[in-house]
Order: C-alpha cells, then structure tokens, then sequence
C-alpha cells in the first residue's frame, strides 16, 4: 500500500510548480471557507472590477489615456450603482412587503378552493390531503411571518452592513482598477521562476471567468428586463420583484429557469385564475426562457465552457453549499478551474504492458 501510494505521489507530485500550484489553490479554498464571510466586500470588489476592467481595456485600446478610461469606467460604475439603489430597490422592497401582507389573504382564498376538491373529484383528492396541505402551508406562512417580523426587528444592523458595502465596495472597485498591475507584480514575487503551468492554467481561467462574469451579468440584466416589461404589459402584480427573481435564476444552470416557474405561474393564478390572462403570461414567460436558452446564451457564451452537465450540477450543489449564493454563482468558473488545473497537471507516461508476440 506505501509503495502505492509513493508511486502516486511520484507520478503526479514529482514537479516543483505542480506542488506550489498545489498550496497555492489548497490555501486560497482554505482562506474563503475560514474568512469568506468578513472578505465578502472583498470578494464583491473584485468581481465588479473583474466585471468592467474589459471595459477599460477596449478604452486604451482606442488610444485613450489610461487614467481617463479609468475615471470614465469608474463613473458609469457610480451611475449603474446610484440607479439600482434609488430607483430598483425602493421599488422591490415595496412590493416584497406588499406580497408578505397579501399572504395571509391569498392562503384564506385558496383554502376555499381546495376544500372543494374533494367534492369534485372524490376519487383523486380526500378531505384528509387538503386539510394537511392547508396545515403545511399556514406553518410555512407563519414561518415568514416570523422571519418579516426578525428581519424588521434586526434592520439596523442589516443597515450597517449595507453601509458598509456601499462604502468599501466602491473604494475596493477604484484601487483594483487603478493598481491591478502593481498587484500582480507583487503577487509574483512569492511564485517561483519557472511557472509555466501556472500561467498556462491562469490564461485559461483568466478568459473564461471574464467570458463567465460578464456573460452572466448582461444576461441578468437582459432576462429580467424583459421579463418586468412583459409582466407590465400583461399588468401582472409584483412585476419588479418577479422579474428580479427571473434575472436571477439564470445563475443556476438548468435548474432555475424550473424553480422560478413556481412563483410566477402562483402569482398569475390567484391574480386571474384559470383565464386567458394567465395563459398569456405563462407563454409570455416560456418564451422568454426559450430565447434565453436558445439564443442569448450561445450569443454571449462564444466560447463555451466544456463541462458535462453531471458536472455542472454537482458543482453548483457543492460550492452552493459551502459558500451560498457566491458559490452558486461561481460554480461554472470553479470547476472550469478544477478541469483546467487537472488538464494541465504534469503526468508522466503510464508504462504500456509488454505484449508476447505469442498472443
């Protein structure tokens, strides 16, 4: 078994730079899961200033002076910001309190209509099953109340925190833009000479978390955009707060676009019931979906990410789990990682047996 496992060790350890490589991801994973949560303004700003550094690049590839591209980036920065907290959030808060006071209102309409499927369809549905599913969902709502009641309770607090994103990340976003070389350079003082494998797998990564980031983000926008114009067309109720939810779910491959279904087919039924206005809405929303699959995805995804999606999932299930919502959303880049890094990884030739010419 020793002899195993020195041989492994051998076959794959043998090289300097794989093992640097090695400590490197090992204590940077290490540093996320044990300070994540105090270096998340951290990790923010350097997910925005990846986000629009592109942006400055295309600037000083059309000759205009760095420092300018860097102030006009960092301008449309603040713009895009102050838009998203004076107009978009006042808006989603209303309705979001709005939609957790009309609850208690929506589960006593429901409850009607569900005890009288046992009458209709006796055969299928039995007084017993309704009665538990209305108890399942009195408990869950109670469940939201309490935490709307927590959450208000605690909001100064939350107000800090908030605060404190609005100051840091900002300041973060500025200096990551302007001192990204200096960086770098620092960073490669502590990386050994020979670093080709190193550089082979940061090349790789570099373009593919950019394509990733940005891709992602204009899809976001673009997906949930079209969504809140269409809910206000068909005058649907929480437009703002579902076409958020639709925006986001696109973060999660193939299992989002399913579970945001839900909650805008529900809001849709109990506003109109079983008419021609939820039938709208539900095609209005397929489409929507279908575009975002078919077409929006292979438009800004040119250069697509070679993962099965077997490995896709199980990679949103485990960073989800270890890091919430940062993780699901850096799922794809993450185990694009983990491939690039084992692509790249030096391997010695295995020995092929000797074959007798007799057989």
């Amino acid at each position: 078994m020793l002899k195993v496992l020195q041989g492994w060790m051998q076959r794959y350890f043998s090289d300097e730079e794989a093992v640097v490589l090695a400590v490197i991801l090992a204590l940077g994973f290490t540093v996320v899961l044990a300070f994540g949560s105090m270096l998340a303004p951290v990790l923010a700003a350097m997910v925005v200033a990846f986000l629009i550094k592109g942006l400055q690049g295309q600037l000083e590839r059309l000759r205009v002076p760095r420092l300018f591209a860097l102030w006009l980036v960092y301008a449309l920065f603040l713009g895009m910001l102050g838009l998203f907290l004076l107009v978009l959030v006042p808006l989603i808060w209303k309705q979001l309190f709005t939609l957790v006071n009309e609850m208690p209102r929506m589960l006593g309409e429901w409850q009607s209509v569900l005890l009288m499927l046992p009458e209709r369809y006796p055969e299928m549905v039995n007084e017993e099953q309704v009665l538990k599913v209305i108890e399942t969902a009195r408990s869950e709502l109670g469940q939201l109340g309490q935490w709307a009641l927590t959450f208000s309770l605690s909001g100064l607090p939350i107000l800090v925190n908030a605060m404190i994103y609005l100051v840091l990340v900002p300041i973060l976003v500025f200096f990551f833009l302007k001192d990204r070389r200096r960086f770098q350079l620092w960073f490669r003082r502590y990386l050994p000479r020979e670093r080709g494998l190193m550089k082979q797998v940061w090349v790789e990564m570099d373009k593919q978390i950019a394509n990733y980031i940005r891709g992602k983000v204009i899809e976001i926008v673009i997906t949930g955009a079209a969504s809140y114009v269409a809910f206000v067309v068909l005058g649907l109720n929480y437009a703002a707060l579902l076409a958020l939810l639709v925006g986001l779910s696109v973060v999660v491959p193939y299992i989002g676009a399913l579970v945001v279904t839900v909650p805008v087919a529900l809001i849709g039924l109990f506003q109109w019931g079983w008419g021609d206005q939820f039938i709208y809405l539900m095609v209005a929303h397929a489409v929507i979906q279908a575009l975002d699959g078919n077409v929006l995805v292979p438009l800004l995804f040119s250069e697509a990410v070679n993962l099965h999606p077997v490995a896709i999932i199980c990679a949103v299930l485990l960073f989800g789990g270890l890091w919430g919502f940062w993780g699901v959303f850096f799922a794809i880049p993450l185990a694009t990682l983990v491939k690039a890094v084992l692509d790249a990884w030096p391997k010695q030739p295995e020995l092929q047996p000797q074959v007798s010419p007799l057989m």
